[in-house]
């Protein structure tokens, strides 16, 4: 393992492991409300098999090969919640520090408990205790759109990267590459995200579990009867939350919390991830063509 490069602010104890925090109130580029909204989410979602681990996980990681990530790269995981992607990485790479400023990591030292070749740690993207150029692939998904200068909390990352190392990230899609009737659709939806996003966290909990079955549901089930109509198939994409077709109720659930449920969410076009990446010093940057939109990897030169 590598060393931090600070000393510890406090520990916490979880199930015998010692996790160490590095936290800093006087961070400025983080959200502390978001930051308690998703502790409180990853503590009631704190739970996935392995099968939604792996078929979830390939997705994400479709654009990703060995060259990038081996059993030899030593891997940094920035936001990993309840750890599902670090468990995911942990069967591909050398060793992976995963790291979170919520109490998610709690959630995560249950989830990883029988990974030996991983470390969680508490911190934001601003106190990363390690030192730069030390990683040879990074990766953040779902989670530098929730930061209030994402830029920024890119640059963070991609500092920790080796030279010819990767950084692979996540960032919710401004929808650029969808119809008038589409957007019309997300910009409801985002007017109710932000009245719910401030309700108490059970009332919160249990609308977006209405939001779960009664909106996502039926999306899901007309995409799975058009996924085995033939000549429909082709128009899969063009059918709100489609993607859900592929995962359980339990996945539906806690994204209808994380999407509905967030207080603080901002969304890129393919060309804005594009520029941020160049200019946080990536090259050979490589978009995936299928959803999630829109993942994407490059490398530190």
């Amino acid at each position: 393992m590598l060393p931090y490069i600070k000393l510890p602010n406090k520990s916490l104890r979880v199930n015998g492991q010692e996790i160490f925090s590095f936290l800093n109130t006087s961070d400025k580029n983080i959200d502390w409300t978001t930051v308690e909204s998703f502790g409180e989410e990853w503590s009631k979602f704190n739970f996935f098999d392995d099968q939604e681990i792996s078929q979830i996980g390939n997705d994400y990681f479709d654009i990703v090969d060995e060259v990038m990530l081996n059993h030899n790269s030593y891997v940094l995981d920035v936001g990993c919640g309840t750890g599902r992607w670090t468990k995911y990485v942990s069967g591909r790479a050398g060793f992976v520090e995963a790291i979170d400023p919520s109490q998610a990591v709690a959630s995560a030292a249950n989830l990883l408990k029988n990974e030996k070749n991983v470390r969680i740690t508490q911190a934001s993207v601003e106190t990363i205790p390690f030192a730069d150029n030390a990683f040879d692939f990074v990766f953040s998904l779902g989670v530098l759109h929730h930061i209030p200068d994402t830029f920024e909390a890119m640059q963070s990352c991609v500092k920790k990267v080796k030279i010819g190392g990767f950084f692979l990230v996540y960032l919710y899609y401004s929808l650029d590459n969808r119809g008038f009737l589409y957007k019309l659709l997300f910009q409801i939806s985002n007017l109710f995200r932000v009245l719910i996003s401030k309700l108490p966290q059970k009332l919160k909990a249990f609308v977006c579990d209405l939001i779960a079955f009664f909106i996502y549901l039926p999306f899901v089930l007309i995409s799975r009867i058009v996924e085995n109509i033939a000549f429909l198939k082709k128009f899969i994409e063009y059918i709100p939350l489609s993607y859900y077709r592929k995962v359980s109720f339990n996945v539906i659930r806690n994204d209808a919390l994380d999407r509905m449920g967030t207080p603080l969410e901002q969304r890129f076009s393919k060309k804005e991830i594009n520029d941020m990446l160049i200019r946080a010093g990536l090259t050979d940057i490589q978009f995936s063509h299928n959803a999630p939109y829109w993942h994407a990897v490059g490398k530190k030169n």
